[in-house]
């Protein structure tokens, strides 16, 4: 910044030992399903972090030995030299914009299941795993600990080389040997590493002494902490351990990087933590103790609220893993005043998910997170249009949105045209569901984008028909018309027994719901085959509105996937608290006036449940009528988008209209030839480094 601005508190540069970031925007470290299995895509998505002005870019949990093997999941690792060239891709590309690396070594004790090295498991004291897996991790003895100090100190010294400027200890999120020693509940030792708080911050302490003496003339050392496991008197808590180990181990770090346990809690979703900066109360007493900068997080998208924490002493650096992923350009659009232009994080864990389920990263906001290597796509570049001047977007939901927006950032005509009173499409309806308002972040960004273009033009009450599309002249069409929730009852666990429906029976979807139907008074029977997120925010809405709510569905917990987002334990509860009852392993056999028939899933015992109405989540009907209708009428792009071409969630459906804007004007033999670059495994010896 040239000038000074309500911001430019937040482009000062600040030192964390010998190395020094340009400003003070820190992207902490957080799992991308890439690592260690595809370098190459890890090293390009952390290059644009740094390229979009975060100052510290820092790479996820890095296994520093074969006895902490997270796999299936991808994490980085850095067990031998072999790992260090693929480290190296990402220094580089980091480095080349300007920014600083950091590693976040990690040996993750028992919550690592070694399954593919099948090492031991190591624990603090003998214990289960933290999996349900029928495995148990046994007591480090003194020679294991000396083992994990080695292995630490020789993994730092290989992450100097490296390249990286910033090597983590890591005791957070109860993941970690560091931190498994500091839980009393975990340590149950009675030599000098257990009993005593003093005693269980003893293996920290010389990590990171060690740490230091290793890399401390070239490297800042960071330490990853967790001030509060949130538990209450059941955990640590800030006020008291939490605090203390901070006073023990005040001066010994460069840089302290603070936040909230365990990893639910540390990225709890908008649903069950709406506030930007939530974790500021746990964190905000670190520098009244540390000399030393500190950085924490919170989900924290909005400018002023950065400002306000530099300003009253919370932290020196505002720390980002999801608005990272959301924007990762968000430190350049503040330096250059184009606030406005930030996509701010829904907060919907989609990106959690991704690394839960073995999968690369994606983002509900971000279509080009994971994609910056494999496909070449940039979250603020697109190339120009070829050879068509415009194309039409039929329907303004949360595909029709994205490529109406990235088709006009590349020079189309672009018109859009929504049969409803209002754009965004099932982001504006179900924002308007308890705990989701943050959803319509994604209509909202995209419409603000669409509305400075001089070359958009959009109509709402707009239903066109396939004479009405041809009357326009428009040759390039991209249909995104939605889908609608089932009402018959078929999904996954019905498909070959499809239930017996009444027709006097009064059934209702989550469209009716959505669109503010009157649900009649009496017992409501929600009945779950989807389960994600949609079937217990609406129990959770019926349930406010005084209805009895019975929750019904053949998965063993309600709203299953959820785990991925680490947030169905939040909604079990939550409905367990409104008094829904919850009735699992149960399969709907029928509808009738006054109640639905179930099976256990197991049994296949019938039972009956009165109510009065039934909501039934099933699957959707994908709306391909105008698309079936213009199939032969010689359009030179004719094209299904978003949950028209196949319902799942709104990441996706921002997917599937981004992709579809980019691939405009290519061939179709280009597009499946270039699907997207892959990493193959090489088949060279590898024995010898």
């Amino acid at each position: 910044m040239s000038e000074a601005t309500p911001y430019s508190v937040l482009f000062e540069p600040v030192r964390i030992g010998p190395v020094t970031a340009r400003n003070r925007f820190y992207q902490v470290p957080h799992c991308n399903g890439m690592g260690h299995i595809r370098p190459r895509a890890e090293a390009a998505m952390r290059g644009i972090k740094a390229e979009g002005g975060w100052a510290v870019v820092s790479t996820q949990e890095t296994e520093i030995h074969p006895t902490s093997d997270l796999s299936p999941y991808a994490e980085n690792r850095i067990w031998d030299a072999r790992d260090m060239p693929a480290l190296r891709l990402m220094t580089d590309a980091i480095h080349n914009k300007g920014s600083l690396a950091a590693i976040e070594l990690a040996h993750n004790g028992n919550h690592a299941m070694n399954h593919t090295t099948r090492a031991p498991i190591f624990a603090p004291s003998d214990m289960s795993v933290d999996f349900s897996h029928p495995r148990q991790a046994r007591a480090m003895d003194k020679s294991d600990i000396r083992n994990l100090r080695r292995w630490h100190r020789d993994a730092a010294l290989r992450a100097r080389d490296a390249g990286f400027d910033i090597i983590y200890v890591y005791a957070g999120h109860h993941m970690t040997l560091a931190h498994h020693f500091l839980q009393p509940h975990m340590n149950q030792r009675s030599d000098e590493y257990g009993g005593s708080l003093e005693n269980r911050v003893r293996l920290t302490r010389e990590l990171l002494e060690e740490t230091r003496e290793a890399v401390g003339d070239t490297c800042g050392v960071a330490f990853r902490f967790a001030v509060d496991d949130m538990l209450g008197s059941d955990g640590m808590q800030a006020a008291e351990e939490g605090r203390a180990v901070i006073e023990m181990l005040a001066e010994l770090p460069d840089i302290w990087d603070v936040n909230v346990a365990g990893w639910d809690n540390d990225s709890a979703t908008t649903r069950f933590q709406p506030q930007d900066g939530y974790q500021n109360d746990y964190i905000g007493f670190v520098k009244s103790v540390t000399s030393k900068p500190v950085v924490g997080v919170g989900r924290i998208t909005s400018p002023d609220m950065m400002v306000s924490m530099i300003r009253k002493g919370v932290v020196d650096m505002i720390g980002a893993a999801r608005p990272s992923i959301a924007d990762p350009f968000l430190p350049v659009k503040i330096e250059e005043g184009r606030i406005d232009e930030i996509r701010e994080c829904i907060g919907c864990n989609i990106c959690v998910m991704a690394d839960n389920i073995g999968a690369p990263i994606r983002c509900t906001q971000n279509p080009t997170m994971g994609e910056e290597w494999r496909r070449g796509w940039h979250p603020e570049k697109i190339a120009p249009k070829a050879n068509e001047t415009e194309a039409l977007v039929i329907g303004a939901g949360p595909a029709g949105l994205e490529c109406a927006m990235q088709l006009a950032r590349r020079g189309y005509q672009v018109t859009l045209a929504e049969a409803g009173e209002e754009p965004g499409g099932r982001a504006l309806r179900e924002s308007r569901l308890p705990g989701l308002g943050a959803w319509i972040r994604v209509a909202d960004y995209r419409l603000h984008d669409l509305r400075q273009r001089g070359n958009v033009q959009i109509f709402t009450q707009s239903h066109l028909g396939p004479d009405e599309v041809l009357e326009l002249g428009i040759p390039n069409v991209f249909i995104a018309t939605g889908a609608q929730w089932r009402r018959d009852g078929v999904g996954t666990n019905t498909q070959r027994q499809p239930p017996t429906i009444d027709a006097d029976a009064t059934i209702l979807t989550p469209d009716d719901i959505m669109a503010g139907q009157t649900t009649p008074d009496g017992p409501v029977a929600i009945y779950d085959d989807d389960h994600a997120y949609i079937a217990g925010v609406l129990a959770e809405k019926l349930a406010q509105d005084g209805h009895r709510v019975v929750f019904v569905t053949p998965e063993s917990l309600v709203s299953i996937f959820t785990t991925h987002t680490l947030e169905q334990h939040r909604i079990q509860t939550r409905l367990l608290e409104l008094g829904v009852e919850i009735i699992c392993n149960h399969t709907l056999a029928g509808v009738q006036p006054g109640g639905l028939q179930i099976t256990c899933g197991f049994t296949s015992k019938a039972s009956d449940i009165a109510c009065n109405s039934a909501l039934l989540v099933t699957e959707r009907l994908r709306n391909t009528a105008l698309y079936d209708a213009l199939k032969d009428m010689g359009l030179k792009t004719l094209e299904l988008i978003g949950d028209a071409a196949g319902p799942a969630l709104i990441a996706d459906a921002v997917y599937t209209g981004h992709m579809a804007a980019r691939n405009f004007e290519r061939s179709a033999v280009e597009v499946e030839k270039d699907w997207f670059r892959r990493e193959i495994v090489s088949l060279t010896d590898g024995a010898t480094g």
